[in-house]
């Protein structure tokens, strides 16, 4: 058999330029410029800058506000991630179960993946109204005095439920994916050796969906940490205070409104080091465990 390649050398490279192009506009430069800025102190004016070394880095790590906030970042994400999985794959699993009106179904299940974060925020502040929102009304009903805004651990929990509300349908159309992908006679030969459904899915079903929760937790990970920013910014009204913040919406208040560029950056720098170091653990010791099929 022929193998299939191209005519030239150059030509892939050309075909790869437009995507190359992009990665260097929009992430190796603004990376190349956090690090830069991350070493120097920043005029609020934007009247020159001085050079400061490791000082804004110094800042962080003695900063007792930065270490609760990157406490809060780390169990915001464990929290928004597990129970993101878990329930998109319990929905799949029934989904995949459902024969009639099995379209209708999914579809319900899936519209909330065309809400940008943004709106699912807005949704929320609807949602948790201190006069007439509905999740408030129903948190009365049980004796607790919900306050979106003024209570710390309220706040983190509406940003949580709004945050795995949001993520669930994009979780849920990749776990069905891989349900459905699942060979026939796989399935019946788990109902000849187990009687049990648990057991079939914890010992047939789960392991070949391996591939695709690997793929969601390294996604899921991701979402928490960066993309519910603006989940995070609706709920929070624009006043963080002594409300819940992650990381990355520090970033946001620190550069864009205290005006502390450097710092800023700093911690910019520092997320995405973390981030690096995570995904590379992930798929060095994470995926060994992982067996594609």
């Amino acid at each position: 058999m022929k193998r299939a390649g191209f005519a030239t050398r150059w030509l892939p490279i050309l075909l790869l330029l437009p995507q190359l192009a992009i990665i260097a506009v929009f992430f190796y430069w603004p990376a190349a410029h956090a690090v830069k800025s991350s070493f120097y102190l920043e005029d609020p004016f934007g009247f020159g800058s001085s050079f400061v070394g490791f000082d804004n880095y110094i800042h962080l790590t003695g900063s007792s506000e930065y270490g609760r906030i990157a406490k809060f970042t780390v169990l915001f994400t464990v929290l928004v991630t597990f129970f993101s999985l878990a329930l998109a794959l319990l929905l799949a699993v029934k989904a995949d179960n459902v024969i009639r009106g099995a379209k209708t179904y999914r579809t319900l299940l899936m519209w909330v993946y065309a809400v940008a974060p943004p709106v699912a925020g807005f949704i929320g502040l609807l949602m948790f109204n201190q006069s007439w929102g509905p999740l408030t009304e129903l948190a009365k009903s049980i004796g607790w005095d919900f306050k979106l805004g003024v209570n710390f651990n309220d706040t983190a929990f509406a940003m949580v439920l709004v945050s795995v509300w949001k993520q669930v349908p994009v979780n849920f159309i990749f776990f069905l994916s891989g349900l459905q992908s699942i060979p026939k006679s796989v399935r019946e030969a788990a109902l000849i050796d187990a009687k049990s459904s648990f057991r079939r899915f914890w010992d047939v079903t789960f392991p070949l969906l391996a591939p695709t929760g690997f793929f969601l937790l390294i996604i899921n990970i991701t979402y928490a940490l960066f993309d519910t920013f603006g989940v995070v910014d609706t709920l929070v009204k624009g006043e963080p205070g002594n409300n819940p913040m992650t990381l990355v919406y520090k970033v946001y208040v620190d550069g864009f409104r205290g005006n502390d560029m450097g710092g800023s950056s700093a911690q910019s720098v520092i997320l995405m080091v973390l981030v690096l170091a995570l995904t590379v653990f992930q798929f060095r010791l994470v995926e060994r465990r992982i067996h594609y099929t």
